[in-house]
C-alpha cells in the first residue's frame, strides 16, 4: 500500500501543482485504505460510503486542504470539518497538526469514523452528531472550516464561527453542479472566489438543502 500512496501522492496531488511539502508529507501518512471499503483505495475518484455518502478523489481532498490552511499554519489551528464520513480528511487535518472538531449527522458514519481514525492513530480527533449546517458553536472561533458536502449558500453560521483571518472552504451550487468556494473571514468582511466546478453530496440540515 506505501507503493499505491506514493503513486497517488506524485500522479493524482503533485502533478497537478499541489506541492507543498507539508501537504504532500500528510498525504504519504495517512493510510487512505484504513478508511474506505475498496480494492482500489488509492484510485483517482470518489468512493461510496454507507449512509449514501462518499469520499472525496485524493486529489479533491488535498485541494480543499491546501485552500483551507490558516496564515500562520495548520499547527494547533482549530478546525471544523462539517461531514466526518470516512475520517479521511479528519486525519489528514490531524496529521497537519491541527485540533479537529468533525460533525456529522448520521450516527453509524461517526461511530465507524471514529474507529478507523482510532486505529489508525488520530484517536484526538473530536467526533460529534448534529446539524453541520449549524456549525459547532462550543468550538468557536476556528481557523478553518472545511465542509465536505454542497450547499446552496455557505450557512451563516459557520461564517460567525470563523475567525478573524480564518478561511473557510465549500463546494457551492445546485445539487449535482457546484463551485468549490474558499472564504476568507477579515473583521466583518468576507472575501469569496470560486476555484472549480465540482460535484457534492447534498449538505443537509437547517441551513443545506433541508431536512
Amino acid at each position: 500500500m506505501d507503493a499505491a500512496r506514493e503513486r497517488m501522492v506524485r500522479g493524482q496531488i503533485e502533478a497537478r501543482g499541489l506541492t507543498d511539502p507539508e501537504l504532500l508529507r500528510a498525504f504519504r501518512a495517512v493510510p487512505r485504505h484504513r478508511f474506505v471499503d475498496s480494492e482500489a483505495p488509492y484510485s483517482d475518484e470518489a468512493l461510496p460510503l454507507p449512509a449514501g455518502q462518499t469520499i472525496s478523489q485524493p486529489y479533491i481532498v488535498a485541494l480543499m486542504t491546501d485552500a483551507a490552511r490558516p496564515d500562520a499554519g495548520w499547527n494547533g489551528a482549530r478546525v471544523l470539518e462539517v461531514g466526518t464520513g470516512s475520517g479521511y480528511q479528519a486525519a489528514i487535518l490531524a496529521e497537519l497538526g491541527a485540533v479537529v472538531m468533525s460533525v456529522e449527522r448520521h450516527t453509524e458514519l461517526s461511530a465507524l469514523a471514529g474507529r478507523r481514525l482510532a486505529d489508525a492513530g488520530y484517536d484526538g480527533v473530536r467526533l460529534v452528531i448534529g446539524d453541520g449546517s449549524r456549525g459547532w458553536p462550543g468550538g468557536a472561533p476556528y481557523d478553518a472550516v472545511v465542509v465536505t458536502a454542497a450547499g446552496p449558500s455557505v450557512p451563516q453560521p459557520l461564517l460567525d464561527q470563523l475567525a478573524d483571518g480564518g478561511r473557510l472552504v465549500m463546494p457551492v451550487g445546485e445539487r449535482g453542479h457546484q463551485e468549490l468556494t474558499v472564504v476568507q473571514r477579515r473583521g466583518d468582511e468576507f472575501l469569496t472566489r470560486a476555484r472549480e466546478p465540482v460535484v457534492f453530496v447534498p449538505l443537509i440540515g437547517e441551513f443545506g438543502f433541508g431536512e
